[in-house]
């Protein structure tokens, strides 16, 4: 057998899997992704691209290639609606009275898409960045074995052309819900487990221009007793998603989901009774909520599916498990470059298993109650406190970290209901959004990250930069530093030309905030002291689990 050597081995080549090798590979780790399906796969499991994620799709430079196969939803804010049959449902004015989709977002986060996307539209995407930067990306190949031991992974996998070998300093487990890698580990899991009778998902095609006039949706719920499901748009033209339960405890079974009687549904619920429908594929599947008891063993760490599931209501899972591998990856890039000590690691489940317990929480209220998701106003307010619900823009962008990557952390949301609250600069909280005007237009203070430790000044901070250069130096990590001022900051580069940054860090004008590769805070001081070097030095020497180099 022929052996290959990489830093990271990931299991398991679906979204999660894709963007580990994604942000691995641009931190110049070098990846290996094996997924035993020969390509990704058409069937959509998930639709709703988060915030979050759109974040990290900016930073990697992709928003513009995802954007352009979402579903057009730019002429329609319509997001989910009951109807009997789609035919009794008007559509064009169901989507002329709905307020704006993303209002909610767009003061706190620097882009939106255009609409959902079809998950296997957004892994073609990854796949192809990945390899792009340097990512070897293998479908057609299974992880068949492997070992672990102190010097790293030794893994047996079969592909196109037979068996080979690679050794891994990391495996990364992202082979989904029932990962053999976790059980292979005796990881167990905790949560409600399966929720709600299985799902049959019938992806076809058929012409509802007539039904919905043009427009588009996210989700349309079919009441109708003849055929009672969810009918999605998968291209927001001809190619949709209907989702049905059935019934094993009455006898029913996958293989009763004939083309003809998932024809004769589809019909039934569009309530068109000659409609022309191509059922192009079936897919089975079922809701359920748990979270693996651990998410790091040794060498292994398992991310995504593998070490959580969540409901689909509110679009948190695939969206979480991004965010996993986000979080993982500048760790493990820190770790194998010798440049911060192996106890970082630790951090990756002490923050992101809290996170994915919250998600699924908070998806399986709204499994069981949907206007705790789709409701607006202060009624769904007051709804969502009785409920112990956060709104949806807080469980996307406003979740905070505690654990040894992050000094003096503020775990406690300042609220559950407004995101912009929650976004306060607070250590562990993600940075906030503020536009600054720069030689080539606005940029995001996120934009200034860039997948390094950032040190973000206010107007009178300007000393701050050369003592943050030092201690970098000291440390030997590559580091950012910016002033943001209401003139131009220190190059001529930057400006805060409204005066928004100090206020929303939560500093004063000589204060700063240190963010982490992935944009969230580390550290933050109120004013700048009369040590900043020794200051700065020793919260690096933290965060990395290491001490400075001598001078």
């Amino acid at each position: 057998m022929c052996g290959r050597k990489v830093d990271v081995l990931v299991a398991g080549g679906s979204t999660v899997g894709l963007f580990s090798a994604l942000f691995l590979s641009r931190h110049n780790v070098s990846v290996l992704v094996a997924e035993r399906h020969e390509a990704p796969l058409a069937h959509p499991r998930a639709m709703g691209i988060g915030p979050r994620t759109v974040e990290l799709l900016r930073e990697a430079g992709l928003t513009d290639d995802v954007d352009a196969v979402c579903v057009d939803m730019t002429g329609s804010n319509l997001q989910m609606f009951s109807t009997p049959t789609l035919a009794e449902a008007d559509v064009p004015a169901l989507a002329d009275e709905a307020p704006p989709r993303m209002d909610d977002f767009r003061q706190v986060t620097p882009q939106t898409l255009r609409g959902t996307c079809p998950q296997g539209r957004l892994d073609t995407v990854a796949a192809a960045a990945a390899r792009s930067c340097g990512a070897e990306v293998e479908f057609g190949t299974e992880l068949l074995d492997w070992q672990a031991d102190d010097d790293g992974i030794t893994a047996e996998l079969r592909g196109p052309e037979g068996l080979f070998t690679v050794h891994a300093r990391y495996l990364i487990a992202a082979d989904g819900a029932r990962s053999s890698v976790r059980g292979r580990l005796g990881i167990g899991t905790s949560g409600p487990g399966p929720l709600g009778p299985p799902v049959v998902s019938t992806l076809f095609r058929a012409d509802l221009s007539a039904q919905t006039g043009g427009r588009t949706f996210i989700m349309c719920n079919i009441t109708s007793p003849e055929a009672p499901g969810g009918l999605l748009p998968v291209d927001g033209d001809r190619e949709w998603i209907y989702h049905s339960y059935y019934h094993p405890e009455a006898g029913e079974s996958l293989e009763d989901f004939t083309p003809e009687r998932c024809r004769a549904r589809i019909r039934a619920a569009v309530g068109v009774p000659d409609l022309d429908v191509e059922i192009v594929g079936v897919l089975p599947w079922q809701a359920g909520g748990t979270v693996a008891d651990r998410f790091r063993d040794g060498r292994v760490f398992l991310a995504g599916d593998a070490a959580h599931t969540i409901p689909p209501v509110g679009a948190f899972g695939m969206n979480t498990g991004v965010a996993d591998a986000h979080n993982l990856a500048w760790k493990l890039a820190l770790v194998c470059r010798g440049q911060a000590g192996e106890e970082l690691l630790d951090s990756y489940g002490a923050e992101r298993r809290p996170v994915a317990l919250t998600a699924m929480e908070q998806s399986t209220l709204r499994l069981k109650d949907p206007s705790l998701h789709w409701g607006r106003g202060s009624e769904a307010v007051a709804q969502r406190a009785a409920a112990g619900a956060l709104n949806a823009p807080v469980v996307h962008l406003g979740y905070r970290y505690e654990s040894g990557a992050v000094v003096d952390a503020v775990p406690e949301l300042p609220s559950t209901e407004e995101i912009g609250l929650a976004l306060d600069g607070a250590p562990g909280s993600r940075v906030p959004h503020v536009w600054l005007k720069g030689p080539d237009g606005h940029v995001s203070t996120l934009d200034l990250v860039g997948g390094r430790f950032t040190l973000l000044a206010g107007p009178a901070g300007e000393a701050w930069l050369p003592a943050m250069r030092e201690a970098a130096d000291a440390m030997g990590v590559p580091v950012g530093a910016h002033v943001l001022g209401a003139g131009p900051g220190a190059g001529g580069e930057l400006a805060d030309t409204e005066g928004r940054w100090p206020v929303a860090a939560g500093i004063k004008d000589s204060g700063a905030v240190l963010v982490r590769p992935d944009g969230f805070v580390a550290w933050r001081t109120e004013k700048l002291g009369d040590a900043p070097y020794e200051q700065l030095r020793e919260v690096l020497s933290q965060l990395l689990h290491r001490m400075a180099r001598p001078a």
